[in-house]
């Protein structure tokens, strides 16, 4: 019997949406373990960019999961106060943004659970920290996705930028040189009295150095990846100088200077600092080149082949989106990476930076991973 054209559309209709509905049930789940604000910006980054689901948050103050729920988008989630037992649910990944000073015993924890793990960085504020984020990254199922969220690793013109690097367009590089300068965090001037209790430490934990690591770990550890990662690996040797200018809260540093010895005996030279004046951002890496010079950044590549011989790119999107769209796609393929060394490395080379400055001396990375 011939079938009649309007059954068959009805037929590829029926179809058409059960695949669609099989896609929705087999979407990647996603449960939130600090909902703060960068918790809260990653998931809905991830919520928009990627077929991925946010279904579960995870954190200790009602407030925060009721702002994360409309920044994310998600209506009914799973709310979770204690980590564990989200850990112990069904999703399928977590994205893992509490205070530094917890990342080492959430880390851990997050790997037994064979959950896929998005960390933000850095990996702990101390030394010890960061090996436990390694020991626990050395035994993960190789099945897991451990990614860091050190986002310019995966952001499209940063990628070209370190293409370019390693074809020797711009010739061996001979120095390496970032700044992170940008304003000082918003301040009542009510000093803040050193956390005591859980509940202080959490809330005030990115104002006091134990908890956060200080400014160089906490914050400009992002353009320290960069500097390693360009430069071929984390570097031997540190010195620098930094302290507080302003009377802020806490005690951490709102300025930093340090230069990094690589192995091949290239510098990488940072500055960071919280003492621009309201609304001023400069965030750069440079690379110098005995043919030409790289300037990467969450705002454009740079690249210089000579004199007249400019240019410069913009990006497609931010480097945010474009993390977590790697992160999904790699899970959904079944091409995980376990990035968790790399990232311990990244944050000991600060670490490295923190103890220069400390004590007023050339600190090798031996003594650091010693300390």
């Amino acid at each position: 019997m011939m079938m009649s054209r309007r059954t068959m559309l009805a037929m590829s209709a029926a179809a058409a949406g059960a695949a669609r509905s099989t896609a929705a049930n087999s979407a990647l789940t996603i449960g939130v373990i600090g909902t703060g604000n960068r918790g809260s910006y990653v998931a809905a980054t991830m919520a928009k960019n990627t077929p991925a689901r946010v279904v579960a948050l995870c954190d200790l103050y009602d407030d925060r999961l009721e702002e994360a729920k409309k920044k994310i988008g998600v209506e009914n989630p799973k709310i979770y106060k204690d980590f564990q037992k989200l850990l112990a649910s069904d999703v399928d990944a977590i994205i893992l943004a509490t205070p530094v000073f917890l990342h080492a015993d959430h880390f851990e924890a997050a790997v037994k659970s064979g959950k896929h793990i998005y960390i933000e960085k850095p990996a702990s504020g101390d030394v010890e920290g960061c090996k436990r984020i390694m020991r626990a990254a050395d035994a993960a199922d190789r099945k897991i996705n451990i990614s860091f969220g050190f986002q310019r690793r995966y952001a499209e013109l940063y990628l070209k930028g370190k293409a370019i690097a390693d074809s020797g367009e711009i010739g061996a590089i001979r120095m390496g040189s970032a700044r992170f300068i940008k304003s000082e965090p918003a301040y009542n001037g009510r000093k803040l009295p050193e956390p005591k209790t859980m509940d202080g430490k959490i809330a005030g934990w990115n104002g006091w150095r134990d908890l956060n690591g200080d400014l160089i770990v906490e914050n400009n550890v992002h353009s320290i990846d960069v500097l390693n990662w360009f430069l071929g690996g984390h570097p031997v040797s540190a010195i620098g100088a930094g302290g507080r200018t302003l009377n802020g809260q806490g005690d951490v540093r709102d300025h930093n200077f340090v230069a990094f010895e690589y192995k091949n005996g290239v510098q990488g030279q940072l500055i960071g600092a919280t003492l621009a004046p309201r609304g001023y951002r400069d965030v750069v890496e440079q690379f110098y080149g005995e043919k030409g010079f790289l300037e990467t950044s969450e705002n454009h590549l740079r690249q210089v082949r000579g004199p007249g011989q400019e240019t410069l790119e913009k990006p497609a999107r931010n480097n945010t989106t474009d993390s977590v769209i790697a992160f999904v796609k790699r899970i959904q393929e079944g091409k995980p990476e376990n990035t968790g060394v790399r990232g311990a490395e990244s944050t000991l080379t600060a670490i490295l930076g923190r103890m220069a400055m400390d004590k007023r001396r050339e600190v090798t990375w031996d003594e650091m991973m010693k300390a």
